[in-house]
């Protein structure tokens, strides 16, 4: 069933009454549907975040920190217990930052394809866009000569978000979570595609290495749409962490 949490600022689909033991945090363009076949298993809840689905957009210029304080309304309306965190991607940003500030509300860890450590130099915009954003933050390039750079020097999540959205993934893409992973208390396994172009094997070799209580599992024949291709072993991931026993 879809439910309107946190004064409608988010909505989830839960697997029914009970409090979700399995809270799930989809990626960035995705929705709550992403994850349902891995948390189909559990009492679960998995949320559109704000700004996708059906959840109405954030403050402008939001990170993963403001996502994750939303994101512990929600926990701490849904349940009263700590839940196991699901986090694909975007998500998983956020369920690091959530999990490292508040402690309290999570069991345990599952991550998936999480641009959590820059590895390389983002490096500069191309020159022409840069020229042309100055000029149209002085007033003299027009909106729509803007939006034209936009969406020819952009990446394809930049020209598909809304305004709004802009900020946040500006915001986003240029955080890293070395100081979060230190910080967790929770037990937390990262399910990895091998295959995974958009956060390398490598990321998470880094992450684990860092995360106090952190193990790996790769995932030979799989991308970065594990959740879609490979359910079984984010639910099995889930499974051990609720049971309390290492995999």
């Amino acid at each position: 069933m879809l439910q309107a949490v946190a004064d409608g600022r988010v909505f989830v689909e839960r697997s029914g009454e009970a409090p979700p033991e399995v809270v799930g945090l989809h990626g960035w363009g995705r929705s709550c549907t992403d994850l349902l076949p891995a948390l189909r298993g559990f009492s679960y809840a998995s949320l559109d975040l704000p700004g996708f689905g059906h959840s109405p957009e954030p403050t402008p210029g939001s990170g993963a920190p403001e996502y994750a304080a939303l994101c512990a309304e929600v926990l701490e309306e849904l349940t009263a217990e700590p839940c196991v965190l699901v986090g694909h991607s975007f998500g998983g940003r956020v369920a690091v930052c959530l999990a490292a500030e508040r402690p309290e509300l999570v069991r345990g860890l599952v991550l998936t394809g999480v641009p959590l450590i820059r590895t390389w130099s983002a490096g500069k915009p191309a020159l022409r866009y840069r020229v042309g954003r100055s000029l149209h933050r002085r007033g003299l390039l027009s909106e729509h000569r803007m939006e034209a750079l936009r969406q020819k020097y952009g990446s394809a999540d930049y020209r598909a978000a809304s305004p709004v959205m802009r900020t946040v993934l500006v915001k986003v893409v240029a955080e890293s979570y070395e100081d979060e992973l230190r910080r967790l208390q929770c037990p937390t396994t990262f399910v990895w595609g091998a295959r995974d172009t958009a956060a390398p094997l490598a990321v998470a070799d880094a992450a684990v290495a860092i995360t106090p209580h952190g193990e790996l599992d790769v995932i030979e024949d799989a991308d970065h749409d594990l959740p879609l291709t490979h359910p079984d072993a984010i639910a099995a991931a889930c499974r051990a962490l609720l049971a309390g026993a290492p995999r």
